[in-house]
């Protein structure tokens, strides 16, 4: 797992970009549930008005609100407003712009009068309770003048009243605010305060919506146009909505174009890694990383890991910070609901862990089972001709379905995990939105919150699960993202046995080619045994060298240590007195051209592989070395001659001309040090025999490796070395070797007529060898 995060932290810099993004689509995301419950309940059903203390008030409003402030009060509130006669259809009070830009000082005249204002729109509304408190008021006024009045007192003016109002004026005809204007000011505070403890139990969403509706009805009765209000409320929330919908966009394609960007890089930053940790392998890696398995590390592992760093940028990074924010605009919203979240965490979280203990194990063999298909594919694809010439096409088949069929069983049940999961979420989310609904109702009715609170309410909550069932989507993702990570980490991290010194030595300038094998033993790492022991000889320049043995006396194992393929277990190889472990590789292999047994040709033309090590030689270079190994003969029948293209592994030319064109490509390099590994296998005797007289012309000052399995191929060796069993058993010229060595002239005896056998061995006898070439 810290492997797929330390791929990713690579590009410290970009995450921070994309975190700071996330956080402003988050706001952008978090923000539109609260405009929407503001479009709800203060766009529809506040009209617009959002003020819970008035702005603007008509004065013989203002004077009904102050019958139920205090005297310590009445004078805060008037300090608060300014008089404006002017502007609209009645005399009014106007609340002054430093007052309104006072958070605590609107806060204070809020709590001074909200009451106020809900008792004064409770008397204007005409209530039958009303009606009862009106009633009951002016009958205990009613005693109060009759026993406060002489006998004979006029009934119809009330006490207190000034004489010059005193006409047809009586108790009946007065309103309530009228009969309150009446009542002393103790008495009245003292009826105040009764009925502030009869509303303290009120939920303050009611207290909220009483300011707002006589709000409403004080802007209504100055002559303001409620109806423009409402539209331009709902224009101007409607419109901040619209930018952050759109800033929340832009984030969110900022944060995917940054998010692919940096998958991508770390994609083909892995791929790279990769192909040039293998390109540096040498052949005991390969034989531990199958092809197939390096083949599906560097696509399928690293496109998984790919995948999964973007959905770590775009989710993993947005789920906290969307389910944190959303957490506290819950807290914000609704305190009492917050325990549907926790439930709803909680199912989530049960799910989640139970996916991940059943499908976990599956994640672990699935890579593996990739590598299998893959290398069953390669394969038959290979061997498609020896397979139909066998007839077991029926074989192969049933062996690709049975890897196909365990591959597709395990990417079944991982898809069907998943889709188990999704209708799961959907159930809980659905689940949770019907309990939210169940809840806000009852708290709807009772006064504690409002319908667009419980619509952002659910939104919150939505936002918050869609953050958790992101996490859980990136969980089931996330474990073989995670093999694959390490299956790549594999690779990158493997010791490779061939490494350049750290105090590199040189060739010398003038060094000829000479190369000394001195008590050279190897073992393959893990074997019991040593393959080649204790060999010792010398090649040089001017001169063909030729290893023979049976099969599996380690002919090509000796030659690949030359290139470093392998190092030597104990003992030295020399190249012109330097040992070959103490330069660079690259330096070493310039010196050399090898010919490997399987020739191996790259696709594009004819011309790209001969010059594959000489990229810069000349076009005569080129066709010099396509003449001496003898490849002109069929380049110049193509119409394309040199141009004609090559298929992928030489698939379109036969095994003949395939060696060729291999020896064309070491010739055309001019090494030093020719090594052929059985490079003449293909070769036709008449191709043999012409491309050897003309390879001896050609590498008369190079030092030349051959090994045979035809005796033939090295008949006019300088010196043939004989392996049998990884050992020398013999070591010198033909005649010499038939005379001296058994095991040589038992493969002289299988392949040579008796006439050549005896015509060897008379002339070692008269000790007439001619230096024939070919």
């Amino acid at each position: 797992m810290k492997n797929l995060f330390k791929y990713a932290a690579s590009y410290w810099k970009a995450m921070i970009a994309i975190v700071l993004i996330l956080v402003v689509q988050a706001y952008c995301d978090l923000s539109l549930p609260a405009y929407t419950s503001d479009i709800v309940n203060v766009g529809i059903q506040q009209g617009g008005i959002e003020d819970e203390v008035p702005r603007q008030i008509a004065t013989e409003e203002m004077e009904k609100l102050l019958l139920f402030v205090s005297e310590d009060n009445q004078q805060t509130v008037m300090d608060a407003y300014t008089e404006d006669n002017t502007s609209y259809k009645k005399e009014a009070y106007v609340l002054k712009d430093s007052v309104a830009e006072e958070e605590n000082t609107m806060e204070n005249l809020k709590d001074i009068l909200q009451i106020p204002m809900m008792m004064t729109s409770g008397i204007e509304s005409g209530s039958d309770t009303t009606k009862q408190m009106e009633d009951k008021l002016k009958e205990q006024m009613s005693q109060g003048m009759a026993q406060s009045m002489p006998q004979g007192a006029d009934r119809t003016m009330p006490e207190g009243m000034p004489q010059g109002e005193s006409q047809a004026v009586s108790l009946d005809d007065m309103s309530m605010f009228d009969l309150l204007k009446m009542l002393p000011a103790e008495q009245r505070a003292t009826m105040v305060e009764k009925i502030e403890e009869q509303m303290s139990e009120m939920p303050d969403t009611i207290l909220d919506q009483a300011a707002v509706s006589f709000c409403r009805s004080a802007y209504k009765d100055l002559g303001m146009d409620m109806d423009q209000t409402q539209i331009h409320y709902l224009l101007k929330t409607g419109g901040q909505m619209a930018a952050l919908a759109l800033l929340g966009m832009a984030a969110s394609i900022m944060v995917a174009f940054l998010a692919s960007r940096v998958g991508a890089s770390a994609g083909r930053d892995l791929r790279s890694g990769v192909f040039h940790k293998v390109v540096g392998f040498s052949n005991n890696e390969f034989n531990h990383f199958s092809t197939a398995s390096l083949i599906t590390r560097s696509t399928n592992d690293i496109q998984q890991i790919q995948m999964l760093i973007v959905m770590l940028l775009r989710m993993v990074l947005y789920a906290p910070i969307l389910a944190i924010g959303g957490v506290l605009q819950v807290m914000k919203t609704n305190v009492s609901m917050s325990w549907i979240i926790g439930l709803a965490v909680i199912i989530i979280a049960f799910v989640v862990l139970l996916l991940f203990l059943v499908v976990m194990p599956k994640f672990k063999v699935l890579q593996n089972l990739v590598d299998k298909l893959n290398l069953v594919t390669r394969e038959i694809l290979t061997g498609l001709p020896v397979i139909r010439a066998f007839s077991t096409e029926k074989h192969e088949e049933e062996r690709f379905d049975d890897a196909n069929r365990t591959l597709t069983k395990t990417n079944l049940f991982v898809n069907r995990a998943m889709t188990f999961m999704m209708p799961v979420m959907m159930l809980v989310m659905n689940g949770v939105s019907v309990l939210i609904v169940w809840t806000g109702a009852h708290g709807i009715s009772d006064g504690q919150m409002q319908v667009g609170d419980m619509m952002a309410f659910i939104q919150y909550t939505m936002q918050i699960i869609m953050g958790f069932l992101m996490l859980c989507m990136i969980s089931i993702m996330l474990p073989r993202a995670a093999v694959a990570a390490d299956r790549v980490e594999e690779v990158l991290k493997s010791e490779t046995m061939i490494h350049d010194p750290k105090q590199e030595k040189h060739f010398p300038e003038d060094g000829k080619g000479v190369l000394t094998f001195d008590h050279v033993s190897f073992r393959y790492p893990g074997a019991d045994e040593d393959v080649l022991e204790d060999i010792t000889f010398t090649a040089k320049p001017g001169e063909t060298t030729a290893i023979i043995g049976s099969t599996g006396s380690g002919k090509s194992t000796l030659v690949n240590l030359i290139p470093r393929f392998y190092d030597v277990t104990s003992g030295d190889i020399t190249l012109d007195g330097v040992d070959i472990r103490e330069v660079k590789q690259h330096e070493l292999r310039e010196k050399l051209g090898y010919v490997p047994q399987k020739g191996v040709l790259f696709s594009g033309d004819i011309a790209s592989n001969i010059m594959f090590g000489n990229s810069h030689g000349s076009d005569d270079e080129m066709i010099e070395a396509a003449e001496i190994a003898q490849a002109t003969e069929f380049i110049d029948t193509k119409p394309e001659k040199y141009k004609s293209p090559i298929s992928q592994g030489g698939s379109n030319v036969s095994g003949g001309q395939k060696q060729r064109l291999s020896i064309a490509r070491a010739i055309a390099k001019h090494p030093q040090v020719f090594i052929f590994d059985d490079s003449f296998s293909a070769l036709d005797y008449k191709t043999d025999v012409t491309l050897r007289r003309a390879l001896a012309e050609k590498t008369s000052g190079s030092t030349v490796l051959i090994v045979a399995q035809r005796i033939s191929t090295i008949l006019h060796a300088e010196q043939i070395i004989v392996l049998d069993e990884g050992k020398v058993v013999g070591k010198g010229t033909h005649a010499e070797l038939l005379k001296n060595c058994p095991v040589y002239r038992e493969i002289a005896e299988s392949q040579l007529s008796r006439k050549e056998l005896e015509a060897a061995l008379n002339e070692q006898t008269d000790g007439k060898e001619d230096q024939i070439h070919g």
